[in-house]
C-alpha cells in the first residue's frame, strides 16, 4: 500500500503542475507564455527534426515585409479588388491586390457560446488587428514581385465547382497565372503557371507564404502546441512558441517539407508543395519572426528557366480551418504526410483516438456532449472494473499475510538482506504480489491523461453545452462564488479561486474515496491525503468543464465499486477500520 500510495502522490503532484498551466492558460495569457518557455525550449532540444539556424531563416529571396499602416477590418473588406469565397464550411474572399486570400470565416463554428454570435474569423486582411493570411506569387530575376500587384480574375466567385484563375504579364510577355480550386472542406488548390510569351528565357520560383500575429493566438502548452508546425522528412517538427521563434529569428527545419504552417488549439492553417510528400524540389522552406508579434511561414520552390514560348506549372495547397480529427485523416489518408499530426496526440494517440471515436458514438447516441462524457466514464470504469477487483484480491492477500511478514520482520530484525530473503519467499509461498495492487492506478494514468488531451484537442467538444449553467465543456465552470455562482454576470481574472459547483463536487467525491482507501500508517501520509481533496478542488476549478465532470462521475463510480469490493473483501474493510481506531488512539 505505501508503493500504491507513493504512486498516487506522484500523479496528484503532477496535476497541480497541470492546473497551475491551465489557470495561467484561462486567466493569465500574458503570464502563460512566459511561464511555460522553458518547458518549451526544454522540449525543442528533444524533438526530431529541430536544426539550429540563422536568424533569416526562411527568407530566402523573399525579403523583408514593409510595414503597414493599421486599418480597421469593415474598411479593408469593404473596397473592391476582391473575389467572393463561398463553400458549405467556409466563406471569405481572394484580394486581388497581391492575390492573398485574407479573408476566411469558418461557417461552422461561432466566435462565443451566444446565438447571435458571428463565424470564426481565421483569416483578417495586413493592417487589421487579427492579421492573418496566405499569399501566392513569384520570385523573377531573383526578385520578389511586389505585393501590391494588381491581378485580373476570369470570375467572381470561387466554389467547389467554380474554380477561378488570376492572370497578370509583365513588361517582358511573360504570364503569371494562379488558379485556385476549393473543396467541400478546408483545402484550396493553388496552381501557379508561368507562361513565357517573350523573346529571351525566363528564370522564375514560385512561392507561397502565410503571414500572422500571434496577439490572437492560442496559448502553447505541452498538451496543445500552438504556434508553427509542420511535418519535414515525415517526422512532426513543432518545438517552437511563438516568443522562442522571435528569439531565435526564424528557422528552417531539417529535412524535405511535406506540409508546414501555423496551429493553434483548435484551427490550423498550412501549406502544402505538391502531393504532400516531400518530393517536391523546395529552395527554402521555414518560418521567421518579423518583429512586432509577426510571423511567416515561407515555401520557396527552386529556380526553374523557361524558355521561350514554354511554360512551368506548380500546385501547392493550402488547408485553412478547422483541427477536425476526421478531416485532417482524410487528407492524410490521401496522400498528405503525417497531415493528423496537425492535431497534438503525443504519446498516447492509440488510446486517445478511440476515446475520441467512442465520445463521438455517445454524443450521437445521447444527443448531449455531457451525457456522452458520463457515459464513457461508465465504459472506462467497466473495462477496468476486472483489473480493480484483481487490485484489491491482492490486497487482501497482503492483509492476510501480514502478521507472518510482522514475524518474520522480527525474527531477522538484525539481518536485513534475510529478512527481505524470507518475506519474498513467504511472497512465493502464499501466491502474493506486492505490485498487483498499484496496477490499476498505473492503467488510469496514460487512460486519464488521454482523455485529458481528447477534452483539451477534440474540437467536437468546443461550445457544446451540458444543462443548466454549463454551456460550454471545453471551458472552466462559469458559476463560481467570486460570481455568486453565476447570479452575477462578469468574469473575473480569478485562477483557482473561481471555485464552482463542479470542482466542489470533484473535492467532495475525492475526499470520499480517500476514506473508503485503506488507511496508511504514515502519519504524514495521513495527512497528505486528508488535505489533498481539497487542495485538487481549487488546482481544478480552472479546468475544462468537461473534464471536471468525467472526474466527478469517475469518483462516484470509484465510491461504488470500493464498496462493492469491500463487501467482497472485509478484511480489507476490517484492516481499515482497524487502523482508524490505532490512528485514533494515537492522536
Amino acid at each position: 500500500m505505501d508503493n500504491r500510495n507513493l504512486l498516487l502522490a506522484v500523479v496528484l503532484s503532477a496535476l497541480l503542475i497541470l492546473g497551475w498551466e491551465a489557470g495561467l492558460q484561462y486567466f493569465y495569457p500574458e503570464a502563460a507564455m512566459t511561464a511555460q518557455a522553458p518547458a518549451a525550449s526544454k522540449q525543442a532540444a528533444t524533438k526530431p527534426g529541430a536544426a539550429a539556424a540563422p536568424a533569416a531563416a526562411g527568407a530566402g529571396n523573399l525579403g523583408n515585409d514593409a510595414a503597414t499602416r493599421k486599418v480597421d477590418l469593415k474598411t479593408a473588406l469593404a473596397g473592391g479588388n476582391r473575389v467572393a469565397i463561398d463553400t458549405p464550411r467556409i466563406s471569405g474572399s481572394i484580394n486581388l491586390v497581391g492575390a492573398r486570400i485574407d479573408d476566411i470565416e469558418l461557417k461552422d463554428y461561432r466566435e462565443t457560446v451566444k446565438k447571435d454570435s458571428g463565424p470564426v474569423r481565421l483569416f483578417a486582411p495586413e493592417g487589421t488587428t487579427g492579421q492573418y493570411f496566405a499569399e501566392f506569387g513569384f520570385v523573377s530575376g531573383g526578385q520578389r514581385q511586389p505585393s501590391n500587384l494588381v491581378w485580373q480574375a476570369d470570375a467572381i466567385k470561387l466554389t467547389p465547382t467554380t474554380p477561378v484563375t488570376l492572370t497578370r504579364t509583365d513588361a517582358n510577355g511573360v504570364t503569371y497565372a494562379i488558379r485556385f480550386a476549393v473543396d467541400a472542406n478546408y483545402m484550396i488548390t493553388a496552381t501557379q503557371t508561368v507562361t513565357n510569351g517573350g523573346a529571351g528565357a525566363a528564370v522564375v520560383q514560385p512561392f507561397a507564404l502565410i503571414k500572422r500575429t500571434s496577439t490572437n493566438a492560442t496559448i502553447d502548452q505541452y498538451v496543445s502546441h500552438s504556434g508553427p508546425v509542420g511535418v519535414f522528412g515525415d517526422m512532426l517538427w513543432d518545438p517552437h512558441s511563438y516568443d522562442e521563434l522571435a528569439e531565435l529569428g526564424g528557422e528552417s527545419p531539417a529535412g524535405s517539407p511535406d506540409w508546414l504552417g501555423f496551429t493553434d488549439q483548435y484551427w490550423l492553417s498550412a501549406l502544402v508543395p505538391g502531393d504532400g510528400k516531400g518530393n517536391v524540389k523546395v529552395d527554402d522552406a521555414g518560418f521567421r519572426s518579423l518583429g512586432g508579434k509577426l510571423f511567416r511561414t515561407d515555401l520557396l520552390y527552386g529556380a526553374v528557366t523557361v524558355p521561350a514560348g514554354g511554360s512551368v506549372t506548380q500546385d501547392t495547397r493550402l488547408y485553412a480551418g478547422a483541427k477536425d480529427s476526421q478531416i485532417l485523416d482524410t487528407y492524410e489518408d490521401g496522400g498528405i504526410s503525417n497531415f493528423g499530426l496537425a492535431i497534438s496526440w503525443g504519446w498516447f494517440w492509440f488510446f486517445e483516438k478511440p476515446i475520441l471515436w467512442l465520445l463521438r458514438t455517445l454524443n450521437g447516441l445521447a444527443g448531449n456532449f455531457g451525457v456522452a462524457i458520463i457515459l464513457l466514464t461508465v465504459v472506462i470504469r467497466g473495462l477496468m472494473f476486472p483489473i480493480a477487483q484483481k487490485g484489491f484480491a491482492s490486497m487482501a492477500a497482503m492483509k492476510a499475510v501480514q502478521p507472518k511478514m510482522k514475524e518474520i520482520q522480527e525474527r531477522f530484525k538484525d539481518d536485513k538482506q534475510r529478512q527481505q530473503q524470507e518475506i519474498m519467499n513467504l511472497y512465493k509461498e502464499e501466491k502474493v504480489n506486492p505490485l498487483s495492487g498499484c496496477l490499476p492506478m498505473v492503467i488510469q494514468i496514460p487512460v486519464f491523461f488521454a482523455l485529458y488531451k481528447v477534452l483539451v484537442l477534440a474540437i467536437e467538444m468546443r461550445h457544446e453545452p451540458f444543462m443548466l449553467w454549463i454551456k460550454d465543456l471545453s471551458a472552466p465552470d462559469p458559476a463560481h462564488i467570486l460570481n455568486l455562482f453565476g447570479l452575477l454576470d462578469f468574469t473575473v481574472p480569478a485562477g483557482f479561486l473561481a471555485i464552482g459547483p463542479l470542482a466542489v463536487l470533484l473535492g467532495i467525491t475525492m475526499w470520499l474515496t480517500f476514506r473508503l482507501n485503506p488507511s496508511a500508517m504514515d502519519p504524514v501520509q495521513q495527512q497528505m491525503f486528508a488535505i489533498m481533496p481539497w487542495i485538487l478542488m481549487f488546482v481544478m476549478a480552472p479546468f475544462a468543464a468537461g473534464l471536471l465532470l468525467y472526474w466527478v462521475t469517475s469518483n462516484l463510480l470509484t465510491v461504488a465499486q470500493q464498496s462493492y469490493l469491500y463487501s467482497k473483501h472485509p478484511q480489507l474493510k476490517a484492516a481499515n477500520a482497524a487502523a482508524e481506531k490505532q490512528k485514533a488512539a494515537k492522536g
